[in-house]
C-alpha cells in the first residue's frame, strides 16, 4: 500500500461535532452515477444543512441564490433526486433518505388452510422479489 502523506499537513480535516455527512455508499453503491450536476450539487446542500435526520426547510429562492441556478434547473434537480430516491420532498420540507434499502415486508398469509398463500399474495411477492 502507498503511503498518504497530507499535502498540506496544517489543512487536515476532522470529522465535525455537528451532523453533517455525507454516506460513501453514495460512491460505492453507484447513486451518484444516476446524478446530473445540479442533482449532486443540491444533494450536497441538502446533506450540508439538514439536520440530524436530514431534514431541511431551505426554499427555492435560498438555494438557487446558494447554488447559483435558476428555478427550471432546480426543479430538474430535484426531480433527479426523488426518483431516484435520494431525498424525499413535500414543500417546503426536504429530507435526505438514507442510503439504505428498505427491507420488502413479508406479509402473513390470509388463508388458515396449513398456511397456504392466496394466489393475490403469491402475485404480490413474485413482482416485489420476495420468496
Amino acid at each position: 500500500m502507498v503511503a498518504k502523506i497530507p499535502i498540506a499537513a496544517h489543512r487536515i480535516r476532522k470529522v465535525p461535532s455537528h451532523f453533517s455527512w455525507i454516506d460513501h455508499r453514495l460512491v460505492r453503491d453507484r447513486h451518484i452515477e444516476n446524478c446530473s450536476h445540479a442533482a449532486a450539487a443540491l444533494y450536497l446542500f441538502l446533506v450540508t444543512v439538514g439536520d440530524a435526520k436530514g431534514m431541511s426547510y431551505y426554499g427555492d429562492k435560498s438555494i438557487i441564490k446558494y447554488l447559483c441556478m435558476d428555478q427550471n434547473t432546480l426543479d430538474d434537480a430535484r426531480a433527479n433526486l426523488v426518483r431516484i430516491g435520494l431525498i424525499a420532498w413535500q414543500q417546503p420540507l426536504y429530507q435526505v433518505l438514507a442510503l439504505d434499502k428498505p427491507k420488502p415486508k413479508i406479509q402473513q398469509p390470509r388463508s388458515n388452510m396449513d398456511n397456504a398463500l392466496c394466489l393475490g399474495d403469491i402475485f404480490k411477492m413474485a413482482s416485489e422479489g420476495t420468496s
